[in-house]
């Protein structure tokens, strides 16, 4: 009975698409989902409205209202447009348009700025794909109110999406988040402004790179190493993406000269021909980057995702094979360099901070506590990093802050995760390791050795559709409503539930966390130094677990001991968890 009622909803839902008001390819599309006999396809499209979350849309492309199409797109363009009119009422509006190189990107992009435009909004448009973090920067640079880049990051092909920005260059927050939300709601198809205003549309391009890679350029720690390790032999790859317009060049400006590109994946192309995934997360993704680097004996592989944004690596170990480094160590490699060279060069200053994500390790805390460096922990995200880095302009200075997830932000001049400076760094962490007679890998080992060993696994459990999504909603309530005692043979000493924002220690104590809104997180931390983090995905179907389980390393060559205790507690947590 209830999937009847829910096919009669969907149908209902779906017949309203068949109206003039949607172009004669959508109807067309709706029209075989509707008269298909499977009607799975058809429920998915139209089961609920494409939700514009806080950071904007991401879903499947295609007809419905569940889908990216010009629609879902337009609703939320001319659903921003309002926000800022009201919200900038009297006042000239401007916006940066950008986006990535996905099926239907460029397409999404210049309706976008028409409808901007239609609403007496100007538009500065990117002349074609540019990395996430540049479009950042230009709302600062421009001086603009706001701004939208459409990509899905690093998605599967079948995937769009579309980020909000602020006049700060960060992804909205409280309460321009919900305002916007509110405003987009509100839009019916026949609200949305589709026919442009050109003469309120200026496109750019180089002149805005040119100022972004020399602003990249200038937060290079000891450019003196570079001169001597200029011939660092670096492979590279965009995965097809925006990081083929300014890695390469970014790298060549801080004085890299031997720059190995992979050239079928150069080119543009959104159906990714040469991956299964363009994530750099998956040692997939970086097959061919791998092969080349070991044709050429290189010292460092790194691969930007398809709006670059985020950064992926693989260097040799103390064997002289090619290993992956995880996003978690990532970070960790970064603010160890940053922390240990601004001491050395004599750049560090009392008053700079560097920031981490809950579920990011806590090995960064070990290092920045060591260093006399002061450490903020924020939500999952680089719009929280971006609030830190606002709530303490003036007073303090940002120098870098990263997530597990592969992103890292080295500037304050951009306020999302950016792979064109973190490509750029991470060639001089190499080249200062070089320098040493050491690769990043032994870099890595001595960080494990100084600071004690950790090792993180993030676990996806994907729940698809409707049925997942109420899935993953019963798992929460269910750890909620039965905590956990004991994980992995360890005793749960301290208990964080972010939705109610309360702490829970072994003794049943409660106290407040200082957090700026609640997140439905769940957080244990054991007796034995284990932490595990709980949380459903804001933009895709699945519920994440992240495990991160300590251990000592007594030298580096006992990195394959630390590795298989801590695999072996790894595994006990994930049968605790039943995952």
């Amino acid at each position: 009975m209830e999937n009847q009622e829910l096919i009669k909803l969907v149908t209902a839902k779906a017949q309203e698409w068949l109206e003039p008001a949607y172009d004669a390819e959508t109807q067309s599309e709706v029209k075989r989902m509707l008269e298909s006999e499977d009607k799975t396809e058809l429920i998915e499209s139209f089961y609920k409205d494409l939700e514009f979350g806080t950071g904007g849309l991401r879903g499947i492309m295609g007809a419905g209202s569940n889908r990216m199409n010009i629609y879902t797109v337009g609703a939320a363009t001319q659903g921003l447009a309002n926000y800022l009119n009201k919200n900038f009422a009297g006042r000239p509006i401007s916006v940066v348009v950008g986006h990535d190189c996905r099926n239907n990107s460029r397409k999404f992009a210049e309706i976008s700025a028409d409808i901007f435009s239609a609403n007496g909004i100007k538009v500065y448009l990117f002349d074609d794909l540019r990395p996430t973090p540049e479009v950042s920067f230009a709302i600062r640079h421009l001086g603009c109110q706001s701004g939208i880049n459409i990509t899905a990051s690093h998605n599967p092909r079948e995937y769009n999406g579309y980020k909000a920005y602020w006049d700060d260059g960060a992804q909205v927050l409280a309460p321009h988040d919900t305002g916007i939300i509110e405003e987009v709601n509100k839009v019916k198809v026949s609200d949305i402004k589709f026919a442009g205003n050109k003469e309120l549309i200026q496109i750019i391009g180089e002149d805005v790179d040119k100022v972004y890679l020399e602003k990249v350029h200038s937060i290079s720690i000891d450019p003196e190493v570079i001169k001597r390790q200029k011939d660092l032999s670096i492979v590279y790859t965009p995965l097809h993406g925006a990081g083929r317009a300014l890695i390469p060049a970014s790298l060549k400006l801080w004085g890299f000269e031997n720059v190995h590109c992979v050239e079928a994946q150069m080119v543009k192309d959104g159906n990714f021909p040469t991956v299964v995934s363009p994530n750099p997360e998956n040692a997939e993704a970086l097959t061919l980057a791998i092969k080349l680097a070991k044709e050429i004996d290189a010292d460092i592989v790194m691969a930007s995702d398809p709006d670059a944004d985020r950064v992926g690596m693989a260097c040799k170990d103390d064997k002289g094979e090619w290993v992956l480094i995880n996003g978690n160590q990532t970070c960790l490699l970064f603010l160890y360099y940053i922390i240990k060279n601004r001491i050395a060069t004599g750049k560090m200053k009392p008053t700079d901070f560097i920031v981490k994500t809950i579920v990011t390790t806590d090995l960064i805390k070990t290092v920045a506590e060591r260093n006399n460096i002061e450490m903020l922990d924020c939500y999952t995200g680089f719009k929280w990093i971006a609030r830190e880095i606002r709530l303490r302009e003036g007073k303090q200075q940002y120098i870098g802050g990263g997530e597990e997830s592969y992103g890292f932000l080295a500037e304050d001049f951009v306020r999302d995760k950016d792979a064109v400076s973190a490509c750029s760094l991470l060639a001089e962490i190499c080249a200062w390791a070089k320098d040493q007679g050491k690769t990043l890998y032994d870099v890595l080992m001595g960080i494990y050795v100084e600071y004690g060993f950790s090792k993180e696994t993030t676990v996806n459990v994907v729940k698809p559709g409707k049925s997942g999504a109420d899935e993953i909603k019963a798992m929460m309530d269910n750890f909620r409503a039965n905590p956990l005692k004991e994980i992995g043979g360890s005793k749960v000493v301290l208990i964080k539930d972010y939705k109610t924002l309360k702490a829970t220690d072994g003794e049943g104590k409660v106290s407040d966390l200082n957090m700026p809104e609640t997140s439905n997180v769940l957080q244990y931390f054991t007796e034995d130094g284990t932490k595990i983090s709980v949380r459903p995905s804001g933009t895709e179907p699945k519920i994440k677990f992240y495990i991160e389980v300590k251990g000592t390393m007594g030298c580096p060559k006992c990195y394959v001991n630390a590795m298989k205790e801590a695999e072996d507690k790894i595994k006990a947590v994930r049968e605790s968890l039943g995952i």
